[in-house]
């Protein structure tokens, strides 16, 4: 019969074996626990992550070199919510009227006078002009370091016009643990969003662990200029890059310089973004999330005017792209869930 100070010995050579796996990179540490416990024990937790252990597995037929483990994801709808209004719509009517006081003429200009009487279906109306107006007015004339505060600022106050929650907790549970998890086994996440990449960057490494420089997004004209002797960069009401649709390829290629082998959308936004990584030979994942919970969050698809979900919807199964379906893959989708 062994000794209690031999079981010891036993044990601790077990744990001090286990440790050296991990550390020489045959046991993933994600992959030695649960690492998507908010995720159902459905198709696509198990899809995604026979799809990592695949990478991480050198020698195998789908192992990816960890500088080639590039992952992309959308933002509104796939990393927070974007029901009822996108977050960044919401931050310019509040800018309107914090700036109302300044102009005012835009009680009887559109898009303004909608907003200010209340009416921010109104303000729609207008169409791609009239949301460019609002937000070359909302979003230029300071400098990208007073830009960011007033971004950091708002987010510290503002509140969903749904659920009431900050801004900040309206991230999806599942979809940070899936960062997290792809992160610890040797992938490099990116945001590559149709949003502000100024709106987005104040935030998205409190939020999500991702750091300014990984995140790509739609961009107005700067440029360098003195204030007395400081050298700021100055916001200029010109579009310079739209990272949406056929931008999401160019702005991976421009700004990454890699091409991913994963990549997660929720629109028809990222129909090109999802067609491009997963035509390259090689391994390649491709996930779309489908809002159909209508009771923790909003149920939408085909006809939304916000996050239309329809081609992408149609060609993924011919594609292989794994469709998340949120009401039935994710145990909860908020962290306030109780």
């Amino acid at each position: 019969m062994k000794s209690r100070f031999q079981i010891y010995d036993t044990v601790l050579a077990s744990m001090l074996v286990s440790a050296l796996l991990l550390v020489a990179g045959v046991v993933g540490p994600a992959l030695a626990q649960d690492a998507l416990p908010s995720w159902n024990d459905t198709g696509a937790k198990t899809r995604i992550i026979d799809f990592v252990k695949a990478t991480i597995n050198e020698g195998g037929e789908g192992y990816v070199a960890p500088e080639d483990r590039i992952a992309v994801f959308d933002n509104d709808g796939t990393l927070w919510s974007e029901q009822p209004i996108y977050f960044q719509f919401a931050f310019m009517l509040d800018r309107v009227k914090t700036l109302a006081s300044q102009h005012p003429e835009w009680k009887a200009k559109e898009p303004f006078k909608s907003i200010l009487g209340g009416d921010p279906v109104g303000a729609l109306k207008g169409g791609e002009k009239g949301i460019v107006e609002l937000a070359m007015t909302t979003h230029s004339g300071m400098t990208s370091d007073q830009f960011s505060k007033i971004v950091t600022d708002w987010f510290a106050s503002a509140r969903h016009p749904k659920t009431g929650k900050p801004y900040d907790e309206m991230t999806f549970v599942p979809m940070r643990e899936l960062l997290d998890y792809l992160r610890s086994n040797g992938f490099k996440t990116y945001i590559v969003s149709g949003g502000g990449v100024e709106f987005m960057r104040p935030m998205t490494e409190k939020m999500y662990d991702i750091p300014p420089e990984q995140v790509v997004g739609s961009t107005i004209t700067t440029e360098y200029a003195l204030v007395g002797d400081v050298p700021v960069l100055r916001r200029l009401p010109k579009i310079d890059f739209v990272d949406d649709g056929k931008g999401k390829p160019s702005g991976i290629n421009k700004f990454i310089g890699r091409k991913p082998i994963f990549v997660a959308g929720n629109s028809d936004g990222d129909y090109e973004m999802l067609r491009w990584v997963t035509a390259a030979k090689g391994p390649g994942f491709a996930m779309i999330v489908h809002h159909t919970d209508d009771v923790r969050e909003v149920a939408y698809d085909r006809q939304s005017p916000i996050g239309k979900l329809d081609k992408a919807l149609n060609e993924a199964g011919r594609r292989n792209w794994l469709i998340v379906d949120m009401k039935a893959d994710w145990k909860k989708v908020f962290a306030f869930e109780n």
